[in-house]
């Protein structure tokens, strides 16, 4: 019989953000219902609710969400009933041809819940990202939940669902930063604050931290940043050039996602060093660099899509990072709210003034 409860939608691009009565199925074979304790509002969800990421409207929003596995369909072997997990975007298949070369982080076939959640008059909501957390119930594929040690709260451990886990791995894993490394990070909202932990836990040397605004590079230094550089009054690339010996960055993490601050990441990195583009461009975006520098300029240009991370071995080993001191999860939370203040944390991630509300359910 199916559940009835309150989750947050979208009905059409630019719409209002509303809070509706759903109707969650029970598990299917493959598939998982988990009560969702704690939700982030990250701004993928906004993308969604400006017609950014797809057409198929209504949207079930939030993705970024820790709970408990309620109920378990028919062949789900991964988690039980009482499972504390924190939720992903990227269940592998195993089967495609980058599990098969063993780069399961790149898995082509990467699966949702075969059934829809519903309005109450029976209209089918698409779930954003496959998982539709701003409900108090939500109805996933077994694959994407991962359990993590329940000391970790639910309004830190879900952050690792996208925001936080994109930046680390964007610096660890797609950066591949090592020990004495120089890191520069452009962008320090959640995801590059993230890039500038993940810096910091790899044993970087020297991590600077560049924004527009000065109270973002304050929070940078508390995730690690040695130095910052307000690009609003100072040339990025200059300064990154003379903190790192005239050489210029070994990793470079472009947070934003825009044509400028890409190219201030080409040219801010050493010759060869390895830019990572983290921040997802708007489809419209074009960018133009002379083919020459590219080429002359070696190194690596790369792109990190969810930090290129493994959540069965990254949700697990970061949440015992969290529970032992090492990484300041806490950090990111700027506030808790309920489920019906989500339009309003919208507008104050658009004006730059959180790093992560999270819904607490």
């Amino acid at each position: 019989m199916a559940h009835q409860v309150q989750g947050v939608v979208v009905k059409e691009a630019n719409g209002p953000v509303t809070l509706e009565t759903i109707l969650v199925p029970d598990p299917g074979p493959g598939e998982v219902v988990v009560d969702i304790a704690a939700c982030g509002v990250c701004h993928t969800d906004l993308h969604y609710v400006q017609g950014g990421i797809g057409e198929d409207f209504p949207f079930l929003l939030g993705h970024e969400a820790a709970g408990t596995v309620s109920e378990v369909g028919a062949g789900v072997t991964e988690v039980a009933p009482g499972d504390y997990v924190v939720l992903n975007w990227r269940a592998v298949c195993g089967q495609c041809r980058a599990c098969m070369r063993g780069r399961p982080q790149y898995c082509f076939d990467t699966h949702n819940a075969a059934q829809a959640m519903t309005l109450s008059d029976g209209t089918e909501l698409s779930a954003a990202l496959g998982i539709g957390a701003f409900a108090e119930k939500t109805l996933v594929a077994a694959g994407q939940c991962t359990r993590v040690d329940p000391a970790a709260p639910p309004e830190v451990a879900g952050l690792l669902g996208c925001g936080v886990m994109a930046g680390i791995g964007a610096s660890i894993n797609t950066g591949a930063v090592g020990r004495g490394d120089s890191v520069a990070v452009i962008g320090c909202g959640g995801v590059g604050n993230a890039a500038v932990a993940g810096a910091a836990l790899a044993g970087a040397h020297t991590i600077i931290a560049v924004d527009v605004e000065d109270r973002k590079l304050e929070a940078a230094k508390r995730f690690g940043a040695t130095h910052t550089v307000n690009s609003s009054e100072h040339d990025p690339v200059e300064v990154i050039r003379s903190l790192t010996d005239g050489n210029g960055a070994d990793v470079v993490v472009d947070a934003v996602g825009i044509p400028a601050t890409y190219e201030q990441a080409f040219y801010a990195r050493d010759l060869a060093g390895t830019v990572v583009l983290v921040g997802v461009p708007r489809p419209d975006v074009t960018l133009e660099l002379p083919l020459l520098d590219v080429f002359g300029r070696g190194g690596s240009l790369k792109s990190s899509w969810y930090g290129d991370c493994l959540p069965s071995r990254d949700f697990p080993m970061l949440v015992d990072l969290y529970l032992q001191g090492r990484l300041d999860l806490e950090g990111f939370v700027s506030e808790r709210i309920g489920i019906d203040e989500i339009p309003e944390a919208f507008e104050r991630m658009e004006s730059g003034d959180v790093l992560r509300s999270v819904v607490v359910l």
